[in-house]
């Protein structure tokens, strides 16, 4: 029997961090409000506290 990895979604913390800048920037670009942008951002910086720096 093979043994699977596990893929996790962000593999590093500079994964998250390049995400998260991105997003930063391009919501900047945005007209329309961010639809539960509020509980992403939480939830990110709940599951990945210990990657999320202050910008």
């Amino acid at each position: 029997m093979q043994s699977h990895q596990t893929r996790r979604s962000f593999p590093t913390d500079e994964a998250v961090s390049k995400l998260f800048i991105a997003l930063n920037n391009i919501s900047k670009k945005w007209t329309m409000p961010l639809r539960d942008w509020k509980g992403a951002l939480n939830r990110f910086t709940i599951q990945f506290e210990e990657r999320m720096t202050p910008i």
